[in-house]
């Protein structure tokens, strides 16, 4: 195959626009966006795999340039966005608008402008040779639990080449970030008896145990606020305990023999959240045990649905100072709120993992989201850096 290396590589905005325009909302295909990625970066010789989901509707895409082996740098992001429905966009969400510098649409900050950059910056890289490799991940169903890129990382983890450094470019105004709480989530199903409401009271409400149940999910996250461990770098500095989906019942005349509750854990990292899952198990134990005598069946299991580990990577990791050099500045490093896969990046290959991407999350999520031109300059400039330092193969922090 003949690699074409001359044609001009397209801008970080011309590819954002087509990005957007591919509404891969969780859970839906990807492939038509994959094959678009694909259409730019195999001309150019870059190297392509892709890992399928189980019914081949999604897939991560790993994209490598330069010499097969351990070191370089993984820039990683995830081409899933959440839905728009019940927001008020002033304008389509899978059509680009760009105005007063700032390009509106689903996905421009969180985060398919990180991904457009990367891109762009891959066609670049592809015209110069480099001493250690540039690899490009594109994952699915993030939003949703960082459940698409287990199935990548399960197969580069059990390979032997590691690479030095992983950049996860979720939104953070192009600041470094360090860290991230660990999340898990799960569902308490309450178990009562039904019966006719007008004799309610030789039932058992499972709706009640619910309500007894977030009750105390609610003095567990007091106790964490008042005495569980600190990490002042987080904007919430405590780890916390939050209840978000409650189902039960059919019908008022009817005592609801089940209900369920979704609720997580987002910990801090001196913290041990299976340690607060089993006092949690403790609590929904002394609920239901009471009602035994009368009710045999009651009882409240909890199972766990989504989980991903925190991101810790110390101050004093070498690609800190590497990252802080390239940037040109010297800021105190942040940690987000929000999740991402660098946990799980970081488990399964033993690798630095930062965050760090153009745009901010407080645009991510709602109507009229946008990142700004201003931002996509500066993450261009950080990824042509990268390429330049990946080029000299002189950075011990690339190196493994």
């Amino acid at each position: 195959m003949t690699l074409d290396t001359t044609s001009p590589v397209p801008a970080p905005d011309e590819i954002l626009a087509r990005l957007i325009a591919f509404p891969t909302v969780s859970r839906q295909s990807n492939l038509a966006l994959l094959d678009y990625v694909e259409g730019l970066l195999a001309p150019a010789g870059v190297r392509l795999e892709r890992f399928f989901s189980e019914d081949g509707s999604r897939a991560n895409l790993m994209a490598s340039l330069g010499p097969e082996g351990s070191g370089g740098v993984v820039l990683s992001g995830h081409c899933d966005v959440v839905p728009v429905e019940g927001q008020a966009w002033s304008s389509d969400p899978f059509t680009m608008r760009t105005e007063d510098g700032r390009h509106y649409g689903r996905g421009t900050a969180d985060m398919k402008g990180f991904i457009a950059v990367a891109v762009s910056t891959m066609l670049t890289a592809a015209q110069r040779p480099l001493a250690l490799p540039l690899h490009l991940a594109i994952s699915y169903d993030e939003e949703v639990g960082c459940l698409g890129v287990r199935g990548m990382l399960d197969v580069l983890g059990a390979r032997p080449e590691r690479p030095a450094l992983i950049i996860i470019g979720e939104p953070t105004g192009m600041r470094i970030a360090n860290g991230h709480k660990g999340k898990r989530g799960f569902r308490a199903c309450c178990h009562g008896e039904e019966g006719h409401s007008a004799l309610a009271p030789n039932a058992l409400n499972a709706l009640h145990l619910g309500a007894a149940f977030v009750t105390r999910l609610i003095a567990r996250q007091d106790e964490l606020r008042a005495t569980g461990a600190r990490d002042d770098a987080y904007d919430i500095p405590y780890t916390t305990v939050h209840a978000g989906v409650m189902h039960a019942g059919t019908a008022l005349n009817i005592v609801p023999n089940r209900c369920d509750v979704d609720f997580e854990i987002r910990n801090v990292a001196a913290d041990d959240p299976d340690a607060i899952l089993a006092a949690i198990a403790e609590d929904a134990e002394a609920i239901a045990a009471p009602y035994r005598n009368r009710f045999p069946d009651a009882r409240i299991e909890i199972e766990e649905t989504s989980g991903y580990p925190g991101l810790e990577t110390p101050e004093g990791t070498p690609s800190v100072a590497l990252m802080r050099a390239l940037l040109g500045r010297d800021d105190p490093l942040i940690k987000v709120a929000f999740g991402t896969e660098g946990g799980l990046f970081q488990a399964a290959l033993d690798v630095p993992a930062l965050v760090c991407g153009p745009g901010h999350m407080a645009q991510g999520h709602k109507p009229d989201e946008f990142v700004s031109e201003e931002q996509l300059a500066e993450c261009t400039r950080l990824l042509a850096a990268i390429v330049d330092v990946l080029a000299e193969g002189e950075a011990p922090a690339l190196t493994r």
